[in-house]
């Protein structure tokens, strides 16, 4: 070999070990964005604290972003002070500049607060029409009100609920329901003696300032005083509510129930019983309509109704052609596929006391190698808003490591993929570790945790991985489904 080859030769063989070096490198260090039919309008860092729910409301012409945030904490550049996570609020009017407004740290020793409710006084019976109010769960210690009339300087309200210890000590908050239109609000914890970690504890905050507690509810069987098997795993862990149904989801990632509960006599019991809502298994049972007990290895994180549905293939069929479901999703919790697979189920009620899943959908392991990417893979959660643009056209879901998946739903018995999102990392993202067969792997992913949508026809999406927010929205055939 020449002088001339052997330099050459050298030169590419470094070439070659150096771009090697700088793949496992990138591997090492994230991924870079991917995306079908979506487009990223803005982002945010959110101060690198991993992020639970993003609220989006109209506030006094205002488009402002609530979004709760998990355990943990980080500088907060607005006061260079160093605060528990609790409650980012963000003005997200221009999309592609959200500017930070505030950060809630989480009150007393508590940490984080994931869950996140809004309702302005202009709705609420018993408040100041020009007043808005926060209601978060603080850490898992309790349930909280704030006024945030000016985004910009959030004051306290008062505490609506301590939570109460399991019997190995624990407290639990989880994901509230609150009705504007009522003031009625539906807590999930702990509450001492019941059997479960979290049930509802429905509130009446129709006067925020003056909060009324109506009664505990969950599945019979978990209530103090009873024994035997315990259904819904780890409890309540939403309430989802429209019209006079509740639709309630126990167990969030296995041993899992779907409930539908009558409103009404939930809230008011069996006016021919002595104790209407006491929680004897009479009272429990009373307001149940329908009832889906999942496999031990699938639990209920959110269920969603879909109600009057019109299947276009069904156009010839004489009856039944307006069908009502629920999107029932259940929770992936292990890093790298350490689990089994979850998925979403799409739920038929059109009769409701037999609910009867139909379909379901997944995203394909193959499509990213996502089990061995790094982090949870698998299903979240999906967007609470029923409303247009995206309400029974267009149902978005969280899928941790394969960021934000946009599914055609206008035929639930053929639920179809036609977008998804996966945010790039940045410094901020943070590894996630695991042992196998005693060999430990830290690698860096999204962690996409919770969407959710407005009317604008934007997506909203928050990473637990400290990534921050992304804003997105459709483009292409996806785009084109919101506008028929």
């Amino acid at each position: 070999m020449s002088k001339i080859d052997r330099t050459n030769f050298t030169k590419i063989v470094l070439f070659v070990g150096l771009s090697c070096s700088i793949t496992v490198l990138a591997f090492a260090q994230g991924h870079g964005e991917e995306l079908v039919n979506t487009r990223l309008v803005g982002t945010h860092d959110l101060q690198a604290r991993s992020a639970y729910q993003p609220l989006p409301v109209i506030q006094d012409g205002r488009r402002i972003l609530y979004v709760g945030h998990h355990a943990g904490e980080a500088l907060n550049p607005l006061t260079g002070e160093i605060e528990v996570n609790g409650t980012s609020i963000l003005d997200v009017t221009d999309p592609t500049r959200p500017v930070y407004r505030y950060h809630i740290p989480a009150s007393g020793d508590a940490q984080g607060s994931q869950m996140v409710q809004v309702c302005s006084g202009n709705d609420l019976p018993g408040a100041g029409a020009d007043e808005t109010y926060l209601l978060r769960a603080n850490g898992n210690q309790s349930h909280e009100l704030w006024n945030v009339s000016d985004p910009s300087d959030p004051t306290f309200v008062t505490t609506v609920a301590q939570m109460g210890r399991t019997p190995d000590g624990q407290q639990n908050t989880h994901k509230t329901w609150w009705e504007c239109d009522s003031g009625l609000a539906y807590l999930v914890g702990t509450v001492d003696g019941w059997r479960a970690p979290r049930i509802v504890q429905a509130f009446d905050l129709a006067t925020p300032d003056e909060p009324y507690r109506v009664r505990d509810f969950s599945l019979d069987g978990v209530q103090p005083d009873t024994s035997g098997p315990v259904y819904g795993g780890s409890g309540v862990h939403e309430v989802v509510r429209l019209d006079n149904r509740l639709y309630i989801s126990y167990g969030t990632s296995r041993d899992g129930v779907f409930q539908i509960v009558d409103r009404e006599k939930l809230l008011s019991g069996d006016s021919n019983a002595a104790a209407p809502l006491e929680s004897s298994s009479a009272a429990l049972r009373f307001p149940q309509v329908g009832r889906l007990d999942l496999p031990a290895f699938w639990g209920g994180h959110t269920a969603v109704p879909l109600l009057d549905m019109e299947i276009i293939d069904y156009s010839p069929n004489r009856d039944q052609r307006i069908r009502d479901f629920v999107v029932l999703v259940s929770e992936s919790v292990a890093n790298q596929c350490q689990e089994a697979r979850h998925a979403v189920f799409f739920v038929d009620i059109t009769d409701e006391a037999h609910p009867w899943p139909v379909s379901t959908f997944q995203v394909p392991e193959s499509d990213g190698g996502f089990c061995t990417r790094g982090g949870r893979f698998g299903s979240h959660g999906t967007q609470w808003h029923m409303g247009p643009p995206f309400y029974k056209k267009i149902q978005v879901f969280s899928w941790f490591n394969a960021g934000m998946r946009v599914v055609d739903i206008r035929n639930p018995f053929l639920p179809i993929e036609v977008g998804y999102y996966i945010p790039a990392t940045t410094l901020n993202t943070d590894q996630r570790c695991i042992t196998i067969n005693g060999v430990e792997s830290c690698k860096t992913a999204i962690q996409t945790n919770n969407v959710e949508v407005d009317d604008r026809g934007l997506i909203y999406l928050v990473d637990r991985a400290n990534t921050g927010l992304h804003i997105v929205e459709l483009t292409g055939s996806a785009a084109e489904i919101l506008e028929r």
